[in-house]
Order: C-alpha cells, then sequence, then structure tokens
C-alpha cells in the first residue's frame, strides 16, 4: 500500500519515526541502485557518527539501543592477590549518546575508488549546532574532492543547508557532479508535488543511474506497516491550516 501523499509524506517528519524511516530508506535506495550498476560498481552503507553530551537532566534514560554496558563485570573487584590503590579524589566524565546515521558510497568494484556519495539529510544535520557544523564540514571535504555528492532533503524542520540562493521549496534534492563544480543541479519541491526520480552521477563517461524516491518511499512505507499507526499523531513541524485540511483529506480510515 502506497502512502495516500503525490510526494512527501509529512508524516514521517515525526521525530520519533524518523530515525526509523531514514535508516530503512538507505538500504532500500541501495538494493534500487545496486540493481541498474553491478558489476561495473558497488553500492555500500556508511554512517555518519554524531557523540551528543547529554545535560545532568537528560542523562537517564537518552540513547539508542546500540549502546550497550557490559554486564557481569565487577570494576571494584580487584584481580587475585592484586592491591587496590585509592584514589586522592574523582571526577565524573560526560555521558554520551551516540546517533549514528547511514550513507549510500558508490564505488568502482576493481580499484575501490569512491565515486558518489548519496545522503539523505536529518534533522541532527538541518539544525542549528555542533552536528549540523560536523555535517557541514564533510559536505564541505567532498564538495573540494572528485566525488560526486547526492543530497536529499525530505525535512521542512531547520533550516535549508547552503547555498542561499535556493529556489523556494521546503524539501530538494542537490546533485553535485564533481565536473561541473561550482554549478550543482537542484530539484526544489513542496508538499503537494510529486517526488523526483533523480539522477546518480557515475564515472566518466557511463551513463547516469537513477533513483525513483517515489517507488522508494511506497516500498518503505509498505513493508513497514506506516499505514496502521503513522496518521495517529500529527505532522513535526506541525502544518498550516490549509496544508492540514489538505493533508486530511488523503488519509483514509485507519487501518483495522
Amino acid at each position: 500500500m502506497p502512502s495516500p501523499f503525490p510526494g512527501m509524506d509529512p508524516y514521517l517528519e515525526q521525530e520519533v519515526l524518523w530515525h526509523d524511516f531514514h535508516e530503512k530508506i538507505l538500504p532500500a535506495a541501495a538494493a534500487y541502485l545496486a540493481a541498474q550498476v553491478l558489476p561495473r560498481y558497488i553500492v555500500l552503507i556508511d554512517e555518519n557518527v554524531y557523540l551528543h553530551n547529554l545535560s545532568t537532566e537528560t542523562r537517564r534514560g537518552v540513547g539508542r539501543p546500540d549502546l550497550a554496558v557490559a554486564q557481569g563485570w565487577n570494576i571494584n573487584a580487584p584481580g587475585k592477590g592484586a592491591a587496590v590503590l585509592e584514589a586522592p579524589t574523582y571526577v565524573v566524565l560526560p555521558e554520551l549518546d551516540i546517533e549514528r546515521e547511514s550513507f549510500l558510497e558508490l564505488r568502482d568494484r576493481q580499484s575501490r575508488e569512491l565515486i558518489t556519495v548519496v545522503e539523505v539529510l536529518s534533522p541532527t544535520n538541518k539544525r542549528p549546532g555542533d552536528h549540523r557544523g560536523q555535517y557541514l564540514n564533510k559536505r564541505a571535504d567532498l564538495l573540494r574532492s572528485p566525488v560526486h555528492l547526492v543530497e536529499i532533503d525530505l525535512l521542512r524542520c531547520g533550516p535549508p543547508l547552503p547555498p542561499t540562493d535556493r529556489p523556494g521549496g521546503p524539501y530538494s534534492v542537490l546533485v553535485s557532479r564533481a565536473e561541473t563544480r561550482p554549478r550543482a543541479d537542484y530539484w526544489p519541491f513542496g508538499l503537494r508535488d510529486p517526488l523526483p526520480t533523480v539522477p546518480i552521477p557515475l564515472k566518466g563517461a557511463d551513463a547516469d543511474a537513477r533513483l525513483d524516491l517515489r517507488a522508494i518511499l511506497d516500498r518503505v512505507y509498505d513493508e513497514s506497516g506506516y499505514g496502521y499507526f503513522l496518521y495517529d499523531h500529527e505532522p513535526d513541524p506541525v502544518l498550516n491550516d490549509d496544508e492540514a485540511s489538505w493533508g486530511r483529506s488523503l488519509i483514509a480510515t485507519p487501518l483495522a
């Protein structure tokens, strides 16, 4: 069952659901692209890793399931026959929440040369702060390199990434080909616009691969069963009155 929205489904932007959607759309996109580019290229999934210092108020109950504490090991138990040295004082180290976000790499199969990076932006990339800065540094490094960059923004939250002269539309896809920089191809689109099919540049004279964002979103939507629970809560950010009324007209009665 596809999403009832013709383009991006704003209900997928709920913060509690976004990470799940983000981490499912990347493998779906990888499989979609691999079917086109193998055996000349390989499509790999890698991760951006962000470390969040937690305040005292948010230290408990915050974190992702991939954080684990070793069980069954008593750190106060000295080794057999070992003397315990008492420290004169103690310090408290900052607690960290580790956030991992996937992205795609297309590499030459023989040489393993990195050809193209495909990023789907997250709130961490867009909201002001250290982690936006970390992503912008990575982005700048890619734009100074011979690697193509495809940047997909399916979020209305936070200020858009540079360039500052971007055309209107809350969503966008940027395709920066190494050989045509600083000029980049740009697809802005709004809530009511269809999701584009975008080119994925490859090496030299090789024809572009194509990424059909509509097909990828519908696949993830269907396989995840989002239609059963997605519309129980409002989008985040909330829609304006006109958009909210239009959106509600598209949403069928929740599935039983």
